[in-house]
Parts: C-alpha cells; structure tokens; sequence
C-alpha cells in the first residue's frame, strides 16, 4: 500500500522566501553569498533565521559571488552542508570556481534567480545565466513554481550529496516571475525534511599513507583536493566527472519518487514532465515557469479538439535524453522555446540539446526554436496560441518557413 503524505503547513511565500525556508530545514553548515536582484531575498530571509538563532548555520556575507563560491567550495570540501544562491552577473562572477567546484567533486548548492545579462543592464528574469554555464559540471533543474522551488531545494542535497554523484547543483527559478511573487506552498515539517536528507555521506579514498579514509579535507588523514593534473591525469578526471552525471540521472528520478511519497508531489519522473503528450500531434518543449501559461493554452486548444501536448524539461544536465525521445515519439512538429540566446550558434540551448537528442531516434519531426523573453518581455496565454498555429502548419505542410523565430520581438 502507498505511503499517504504527511501532514504539511501552508505558507504563503514567494520564490525566494521558498528556497530560504527550504535551506533553513536542512540541517546547512555554511552559507556564503553576496546579495544580487533578484536573488537578494534568498539570503537576506536567511541571514534572518541565524540572526534569530533558528538555525545553527555559519553565515558569510562575502565581497563577491567569487568569494561566496570559494567560501562554498572550502566548507564543503571539510565536509560541511553548503549553500549559496546567486544571479546573472554574480553567476558570471562565479565562473572560474563553479568548474573548480565540480571538478573537486564538492556537492554544494546553490539557487539561482535567474536573470538577463548585460549588456544593456536588465534586471529581469530570463534564462541567460544559467545557460551560459551548461557545461561548467553542475546539475541544473529548473522549476515551475514557487512550489517546485521549494521541494527542489530539498531534493537538491539528497542528489548532490549521493556518493555515486558528488556534484553540485543549481536551481534555477524565474527572476521576478517565480523569485518575487506570492504563492501558496506547501512545506514539510522540519522532522520530516531532517529524515530524509539524512546526514551528508562521503565516498571514501585510499590516502597516500594506505588509508581507506571520507573524501574530506582533515588533518589526521591529509589528502590533496584539485591538485595539478597535466597531460598523464587531467582526461580522466573529467571522464570521473561524466561518471557522475551519469548517476545522476537515475538518482534524480529515485529521490523525486521517494519525495512524492512523502509529499504527494512530484515532476514528471525528476527529469522531464510530460503535459498531454500521449496522443499529441504538435508538441511544445520549454523549460521554467512559462510552462504554467503553456498548460492553460493546452487546455484550451484541447477543448477545441487540436491535440497539442507540452514537455518541460525540469533537468537540463544531465540531458536526459531517453526521455526526450520517448516523450516526442509522436509528435508531428515540435517547437522548442529559448529564454536565452546562443549568439551566431543557429539557436538557443535549448533547441541545440533537444533537435540533437532527436537526432538518431526513430522519429523525426519538424523542430522550429522560439526565442523569447529576453530581459523578462512577457507574453500572454493568446500570443503563445500563435505558436501552436504554426505548428498545425508545419505538421499538415510538412515544410518549415522559418527555422528560428525571435518571439515577440519588434523588428
């Protein structure tokens, strides 16, 4: 017999007071950040829990995103539960130290309220940030709501921390959309969320004194963590990296199933969450909170008897692209939705990784890119109709006239 929930407390809060409140039950050591729009609120809650002793966390207000990183990546490499949070150019300020920390196989997490980057300055919520460190080695999931955020954030240290992974992680939220706005959430009590993220695991290493010891810096068992790796060891240090993304794939999909017995929630099967799909013929991809408006579009269309389906990727790395291809297997057209820009790269990310994963499936339709957003423009529930209008047209013509649509954009 199924689990039944547990009993769980409403709270009215936005996105950030979500992740605040999910990082307060989790039993973390450090957290080190600098405040950036449209993050500010993660770290500014949070500095309220220690200031008021409700939680026994060691807060550092660093000088910069690249200190708040490295302070991250220093905790967790001594074995401490770390977390950070960051936006935009802070994110950009991270670079150097966000591929040190996956390379040092270091499991800190982070939020990230997602925003544009300069320039020109723009404050509002689009996707360019995160995307642009796709490949730095960190998992990235990205959610729909304020909900999602919370419950993420929680399942985020269950992932990060297996030792099979040893990643770490971001979670990205819409900028002002998600990160700035009200929304009832459900949250778990604190006993609940202390059992089942359990205390940080360690995979364990043999020292060069013989010792079977955790992979942690200590000085009764020294080790070296990222030290100089030429031509003889570099390659295999990042094949170990793919390793655990590998892992990470069906770690994703255990713990979104083991939350939801918890919780009664869950995302799809942790990796993608398919909307509608089953029997649609025209299929939209996105990935974040436009899903939400997407799924009212659907709804409608489906009244009118247009079978049209969404998939939301609520993984980007690792790509799970099994589910990809099983998803869209029959689908007629397919548009996939950017809220970031691959400048002279034919696409955004998102349509990259999708048409490729594609690529050698069984099925192959017509894949057109919608870029939109960008600097958070927004776009209603009657313009995203547009979208499914056009792909009734590919599907029934079979031909494309245009490859690359920049969406609500004045030209």
């Amino acid at each position: 017999m199924a689990k039944q929930p547990v009993k769980q407390e409403i709270m009215a809060l936005n996105g950030d007071e979500a992740v605040a409140y999910a990082v307060k039950q989790s039993d973390v050591d450090v957290v080190a950040a600098y405040p950036i729009t449209p993050q500010t609120i993660i770290v500014e809650k949070f500095s309220e829990y220690v200031a008021d002793g409700e939680v026994n966390t060691e807060f550092v207000c660093t000088e910069s995103e690249h200190s708040a990183i490295t302070a991250c990546l220093a905790a967790s490499a001594t074995g401490a539960r770390t977390f950070t949070a960051s936006a935009s150019a802070g994110l950009a300020l991270m670079h150097e130290i966000l591929t040190v920390t996956s390379g040092s196989r270091a499991p800190v997490v982070m939020a990230i309220a997602n925003r544009a980057l300069s320039s020109p300055l723009n404050i509002h919520g689009d996707q360019s940030d995160s995307m642009a460190e796709r490949d730095s080695g960190w998992i990235h999931i990205y959610v729909e709501n304020a909900q999602e955020a919370y419950d993420s954030i929680l399942q985020a240290f269950r992932i990060a921390e297996d030792v099979n992974v040893s990643l770490p992680i971001m979670v990205g939220l819409d900028g002002f959309t998600l990160s700035h706005t009200l929304e009832r959430v459900d949250t778990l009590p604190d006993e609940t969320v202390t059992q089942f993220i359990g205390e940080r695991k360690f995979p364990t290493v043999v020292t060069h004194e013989g010792k079977t010891v955790p992979f942690k810096l200590d000085p009764e068992n020294p080790m070296t963590m990222g030290p100089i790796a030429l031509q003889n060891y570099y390659f295999e240090f990042k094949r170990q990296q793919e390793e655990g993304m590998k892992n990470a794939l069906k770690k994703i999909q255990e713990v979104n199933a083991e939350y939801a017995e918890i919780s009664g929630r869950s995302y799809g099967n942790g990796l993608v969450e398919p909307y509608k799909l089953n029997d649609a013929e025209i299929a939209v991809v996105c990935v974040g909170s436009t899903s939400g408006t997407l799924k009212v579009v659907i709804d409608e269309l489906r009244q009118e008897g247009i079978k049209a389906g969404l998939l939301r990727l609520r993984t980007f790395r690792p790509l799970p692209v099994e589910e990809i291809r099983s998803a869209l297997k029959n689908a007629k057209a397919i548009a996939v939705m950017d809220k970031s820009m691959s400048f002279g790269g034919f696409g955004g990310a998102v349509y990259h990784e999708v048409r490729h994963a594609l690529y050698d499936g069984q099925n192959h339709p017509p894949i057109v890119d919608y870029i939109y957003g960008l600097g958070g423009r927004d776009s209603n529930p009657k313009a995203f109709r547009t979208i499914f209008e056009d792909l009734l047209r590919i599907a029934r013509s079979g031909r494309i006239e245009k490859q690359i649509n920049y969406f609500g954009l004045r030209e």
